[in-house]
């Protein structure tokens, strides 16, 4: 464990992050009283940060997760027959 002032931990920042990052805990402190503290992820947290900011949306209630169906997606119902797009398509294409 290490503890470190905040004028040091300004100057020297990537240092304390790479010991965190590599298992220490790092104690700020600010006059000799610790205000926050400096870790590595915790256990099964996701190295991607937008995985973890959903992880975290979902533990505070913000998102809902969509509930898992036994039965797979649902049915696909296309909007109209592949040869019809491209022929709508091609009109389109047309009239340009």
């Amino acid at each position: 464990m290490h503890a470190v002032g905040l004028k040091t931990l300004k100057n020297k920042l990537s240092e304390y992050v790479r010991l965190a990052a590599s298992g220490e805990t790092v104690l700020v402190t600010d006059r000799e009283r610790v205000v926050a503290e400096l870790g590595p992820p915790r256990e099964g947290r996701s190295p991607l940060l937008a995985d973890a900011l959903l992880a975290e949306a979902v533990r505070q209630g913000w998102v809902t997760p969509p509930s898992l169906s036994a039965g797979g997606p649902p049915p696909r119902k296309p909007v109209m027959k592949f040869h019809e797009l491209l022929e709508e398509l091609e009109r389109d294409r047309d009239d340009r």
